[in-house]
């Protein structure tokens, strides 16, 4: 890839909000080797709030997660080479077809044995190939790959939202130096650690005199989880501030904990990013590839595929010690709302125990 630097640059990225925020390190560096252009980025409707107040950003642009074809039409027009070159964080044919849309020039992920590679290496000035959720390399060191044609500095660090302040009641409530965050939900239910569970390690904490605070989204699915856990004991010893935070409000929240704890979810991801001591409950995912990155690289970060209990920097994996963990499937089934047999294993104890470990200083 030859030129000089370009004027406008945009990241596209159409996955879920997790995936966003692991894109920032990108963003980071992008920013750094160019400081003066215009860089956008481009994800789904409902996923790009990790971005909000970035610094590093020019403006995020949603765009539906469906659009149709007349809708495709439209955004087509209106990005039609709009910039000077597209960096496309994942592999996706529909990503691939947005940067060649917006931009002159693109350096993309492809996924190697994939029919539709040839296609997408014949519109990059720069692929990066992918081994996949099989592969050792985490998603923040390949989208980083991205910029090779003009770097070899690739240091990564996770940006999360700048902090903001909580509403008064519940920031009445926060008993400083003996808050842990507790986040019960996933998306998908193969990913999804029983809340009765979390309900045990939350009891367990309020026994010892740990103020929990349970996180979460408004919707449907989240309550239902949450709804399992909030009566475990009454306010301040236990507080529900889920549907009541965005995520700056959340990010500041987090800075003020003692301990997260949280499923394979993105609030897992912006725990660690934030620098709060993060321990999370894996399943089928593989944490080489998706482990939630910790805020400082004193070290090079590696995860294991399996240990059944690892730790970098301030994050703690929880796994299985079944053979086949992790099998990188949506479930045992393969489908999301599949059960997964890893995360039926796991026992609140061995979660209430690590997590005694860190918050009494013996992890």
């Amino acid at each position: 890839m030859t030129g000089g630097a370009p004027g406008s640059v945009v990241i596209v990225v159409t996955r879920q909000i997790g995936d966003v925020l692991l894109t920032t390190p990108l963003l980071r560096r992008a920013r750094e080797l160019w400081p003066a252009a215009r860089i956008d980025v481009l994800g789904f409707e409902g996923t790009l709030g990790m971005l909000a107040r970035n610094p590093d950003v020019n403006e995020v642009i949603a765009t539906p997660a469906r659009w149709g074809l007349r809708g495709a039409f439209a955004w087509a027009r209106r990005l039609w080479r709009r910039y000077d070159l597209a960096l496309i964080a994942e592999t996706s044919d529909r990503a691939h077809l947005i940067a060649w849309v917006a931009a002159r020039k693109r350096s993309g992920i492809v996924r190697e044995g994939h029919g539709s590679t040839w296609w997408k290496r014949a519109l990059l000035a720069h692929a990066v190939a992918s081994g996949g959720d099989e592969s050792e390399v985490h998603v923040v060191r390949e989208k980083l790959r991205l910029l090779e044609p003009w770097t070899g500095d690739l240091a990564a660090r996770v940006v999360p939202p700048a902090p903001a302040p909580r509403p008064h009641e519940l920031e009445s409530q926060l008993r400083e130096g003996r808050i842990v965050v507790l986040h019960v939900p996933s998306m998908w239910t193969y990913k999804q650690w029983d809340p009765l569970k979390f309900r045990a390690v939350a009891a367990g904490l309020v026994e010892r005199g740990w103020q929990v605070v349970l996180t979460g989204t408004a919707g449907a699915r989240d309550q239902a989880g949450i709804a399992q856990v909030r009566d475990v004991a009454q306010a301040p010893a236990l507080l529900d501030a889920s549907g009541q935070l965005d995520f700056n409000q959340l990010a500041g929240l987090l800075g003020r904990a003692a301990l997260y704890i949280g499923p394979d979810t993105s609030v897992s991801h912006l725990a660690a990013a934030v620098g709060t001591p993060t321990l999370a409950v894996f399943g089928p995912t593989n944490p080489q590839r998706w482990g939630p990155w910790p805020a400082t690289e004193a070290a090079p970060i590696r995860f294991a595929r399996s240990a059944g209990l690892q730790a970098t920097g301030n994050v703690t994996l929880i796994q299985a010690s079944l053979p086949c963990v992790p099998c990188s499937r949506a479930g045992c089934e393969d489908h999301h709302a599949s059960r997964s047999d890893c995360l039926l294993q796991i026992q609140p104890e061995t979660v209430l125990a690590q997590a005694l470990a860190i918050l009494e200083g013996r992890a």
